[in-house]
Parts: C-alpha cells; structure tokens; sequence
C-alpha cells in the first residue's frame, strides 16, 4: 500500500517543496499502475508475425527518417544497454538515501516516484499493446526467423528502456533541483539526466531494438513524466500552486462526464 504524506503549503529546509493528498494521489497511482498492467496483458496477447510477413519486411518500406538503421542488430549494445537503464532507475532511491532534506521526505518523494514510473508505464505498455511495428532487427536477414517474428519483434514503438530511463534521471534531476534551488550542482545534474537516457537510446538503437523516432518519443515521454508530475505536485513559497482533483458531473444534455480538473491558483 502506498503512503502518502502532504506537506504544508510553505517551506525551509526542512520542508518539502511539494504538496500530496492519500486521497488524490493514491487513487491515480492505483489507476495509472492498473493501466500499466493492461497495458502488459495486452502486449503479451501479441502475435508477432507470420513467416511471410517476416520474409517480406523491406527496408526500402522503412520512413527514410528511420531507414538508415533497419537491419541494425548488436547483442553487446543490448546487453551494455541494461547497465544504465537499471542504474538510472535506482538513481532517485540512491538520492533519497543520500541527501539529508530528502531523506526526511522519504515516503512522499517515493510516492510520486512510483506515479511517475507508473505514468510512463501506462502511456509505453498501451501503445506497444495497439501498435504493431517491427524492430530493426527483424529487417536483418542473417538473423533466425524466430528473432524477426517473434511476438517481441513487433514492440518497436516505442522506446521502453530510453522511456524508463529518461523518466528515473529527469525525475531525480527535477526533484534535486526543486529541493536545492540554489546548488551549483544543479546544471550538471541535469545534464547527467540528460545524457545517461540518450546513451541508453543510442544502444537500443544499435541493437536494433528500436529506430530512431521510437527511441526521441520514448526520451521525450519520459522527460516529461519526469519533470511535470513532482512540477504538478509543487507548492510555491507563497502556498499557490497546482492542484489536480476528481471532476464528475452532467453535461446540460443530461450525459455525465468524468476526469481530473487542473488548476492553478494565481
């Protein structure tokens, strides 16, 4: 079960920049993470292709944006791949145990870290679940026709790993900037968020795993999970800030709607 601490709408060094509510927060992290796993269920009913839909994969039928790298394949850009990719998810843990402001926030913090995983991973699992697109590989013909048609060969779109990582370091970098604003650390820590996923894209890419355009709408997915959800959990020093709450009704026709209401107060 999720914990959920708010925290008051100032704040010194001893007090969070940002503001949560168990009973807002916990119910969209509950959602976010069911759709994650629908998400899931979905890419694992995949098909995959058939042996004629593999064997006649060309790359001349490739976007001429994403050409140059269909047929691309590397097991040592794979398997170099997973080292930053796991490092970067451990990278907020890592922060939290390490800086002593954030640490006294300890469970709040680690909240939004797992909406904003959670976020992302709704947004990724749904659409590899909707959309079919062959990895690069699978153009590769030295390759076994199991590896170009299996059920994971056609999960190119998107990034998953460039995603995920760009959500772990961003959100880190986010949540290290909001907490100390004045830190001179503060430009390097954001280009270290920024490199480390762009260096997991390059391997995905090299691997054939990904083309390039999945690889750019998985880092910008992920950036952006990564800085708005703690950004639409902040509180300014005067106590106004965003707020996101449950919004149900009737329209004048007599259909109800349903969803969230984002404010901010002025």
């Amino acid at each position: 079960m999720l914990t959920l601490f708010s925290a008051s709408s100032g704040f010194g060094q001893q007090r969070s920049p940002y503001r949560t509510d168990v009973g807002i927060d916990a119910p969209i992290t509950g959602a976010l993470l069911l759709g994650t796993a629908i998400g899931l269920n979905g890419m694992q009913k995949k098909d995959g292709l058939t042996e004629g839909e593999a064997y006649a994969l060309r790359q001349e039928n490739v976007n001429r944006f994403d050409r140059f790298s269909a047929g691309y394949y590397s097991e040592n850009a794979k398997r170099v791949s997973d080292y930053p990719f796991y490092g970067s998810l451990a990278a907020p843990v890592a922060l939290l145990l390490l800086d002593r402001d954030m640490n006294k926030k300890f469970g709040q913090i680690g909240a939004l870290y797992i909406q904003t995983l959670a976020v992302t991973g709704t947004l990724f699992t749904s659409t590899v679940a909707l959309v079919e697109r062959s990895r690069p590989l699978a153009y590769n013909t030295a390759l076994d026709l199991n590896q170009r048609s299996n059920r994971n060969s056609t999960n190119s779109f998107f990034a998953g790993h460039t995603a995920a990582t760009a959500t772990a370091t961003f959100f880190a970098a986010k949540v290290f900037n909001d907490f100390h604003p004045n830190s001179a650390a503060r430009p390097y820590v954001w280009a270290a968020a920024a490199a480390v996923p762009a260096t997991v894209g390059y391997l995905r890419l090299r691997a054939g795993k990904h083309f390039l355009s999945d690889n750019l709408l998985g880092y910008a997915v992920g950036a952006g999970a990564g800085i708005l959800v703690p950004h639409l959990h902040k509180v300014k020093r005067n106590g106004k800030g965003f707020s996101l709450v449950p919004l149900q009704g009737f329209t004048p026709n007599g259909y109800s709607y349903s969803g969230f209401s984002l404010t901010r107060q002025l």
